[in-house]
């Protein structure tokens, strides 16, 4: 295949031209539209303002691009399927730009921004999705064997971030049929992520995500509607309705790395720093409060993988900035068995006195009622993974850890 690499690409926010994005002498530019500029909302206040110039990204930590464009791309599984797909047209993935990538997500992205140039793919449509089948196929992907379906998946699940497999559906409000999803769907379906397990996680993971989904609500933790849906072997597919989705409109989603330029892929960041930037941005205390609520549901549910992608704000459309629902807890063991995000220092065995004392220097009134109201609902752990089918040897392993 004759590859050539993208050097420029529009950017788009609903129907809006936010500007254009180019590749020249190894970095990265971006320039607003001057339209977009005179409707004043800010997509990335910290690091890309708004301003009539052509701005250089002046750092590396996403290979040279912005932030808020980083966060469109995908890692772990989707890169894997968009490295495979290339290199079996013949192009080695490192040839690829971070343009190419943003190109290949497209329309098909989480979160509002669509990226097009004059090349843009095709579409893939299909009727009923079989998720045994899809598992199956991912499976095969991961262990290097399959090449046919590769395309398929890409379209199904090449754009979310994370390591598993996952795709992208549409789901009927009784759960019982699912079509793809990353395009607009009729108004009987709606938009979900259902993920797979991959060749290293316990056979029940599903089980054990939505368990701990119900174990946050339990805690008063905003997240959005969960499902395990079945599976022909194991205990079912876990699946989380998308927060960036109201019927087909696109929310705006920026997550903490993308927004500070922290670096997901290592330890960056501490709870702190999190909650400072939740007050900056939506100068909200209950905003501030829910970050700190989920920092101690992390704590004690002993969910270590709290890197900065796995915390996002939400745009309205008058450019008010809220914190999004809370997504990807699980029982997780971290980088070297610590969290990925430290509070107030601590990353190896932080608990009651760092999580009340990070309430202190956040002016939190109501620290002690939220840590004793998510110390309550993890103690409840027996009682949810016993609704969601978690296996008798994982229900302990993890009893023996959380708390």
């Amino acid at each position: 295949m004759n590859y050539k690499p993208l050097y420029s690409l529009s950017v788009f926010y609903e129907d809006s031209l936010v500007g254009k994005l180019a590749l020249k002498d190894r970095r990265i530019w971006f320039q607003y539209d001057a339209a977009f500029l005179r409707k004043g909302v800010e997509l990335s206040p910290f690091k890309l303002p708004l301003r009539p110039e052509v701005t250089p990204c002046n750092d590396r930590v996403f290979d040279g691009l912005f932030g808020l464009f980083n966060d469109s791309l995908p890692d772990g599984w989707g890169r894997l399927l968009l490295d495979r797909h290339v290199r079996n047209l013949g192009i080695p993935p490192e040839n690829l730009t971070v343009l190419d990538r943003l190109a290949y997500v497209g329309e098909r992205g989480i979160g509002a921004l669509i990226y097009k140039h004059d090349h843009q793919h095709d579409r893939f449509v299909y009727e009923h999705l079989n998720l045994d089948r899809l598992a199956a196929e991912s499976q095969a992907v991961l262990a290097g064997e399959s090449q046919a379906v590769i395309e398929e998946l890409m379209a199904l699940g090449g754009s979310p971030a994370g390591a598993r497999p996952k795709i992208l559906a549409g789901v009927n409000k009784n759960k019982t049929h699912i079509i793809h999803g990353t395009d607009n769907i009729s108004d009987d379906y709606e938009h979900w992520i259902i993920k797979f397990g991959s060749n290293l996680d316990p056979k029940d993971n599903g089980a054990i995500e939505y368990a701990y989904s119900m174990m946050a609500r339990a805690a008063g933790i905003n997240i959005p509607e969960t499902h395990l849906f079945p599976a022909t072997k194991g205990a079912g597919y876990f699946g989380i309705k998308r927060f960036d989705r109201h019927t087909n409109k696109r929310i705006h989603v920026h997550t903490v790395s993308g927004l500070l330029h922290a670096d997901h892929r290592m330890p960056s960041m501490d709870y702190e720093g999190i909650l400072k930037a939740s007050l900056a941005l939506t100068k909200s205390m209950p905003d501030v409060e829910a970050f700190f609520r989920l920092a101690a549901f992390n704590i004690f549910a002993k969910n270590r993988d709290d890197h900065t992608k796995n915390f996002s704000f939400l745009m309205d459309d008058d450019g008010t900035w809220h914190v999004a629902p809370a997504y990807d807890l699980t029982f997780s063991s971290g980088p070297g068995g610590e969290h990925s995000t430290t509070i107030m220092g601590e990353g190896k065995n932080p608990g009651h006195l760092h999580l009340l004392a990070l309430g202190r220097k956040m002016n939190i009134k109501k620290a002690g009622d939220i840590i004793e109201q998510v110390y309550a609902a993890i103690s409840r752990w027996n009682e949810f993974s016993d609704i969601a089918g978690v296996s008798k040897e994982s229900r302990k392993l993890i009893k023996d850890n959380i708390g």
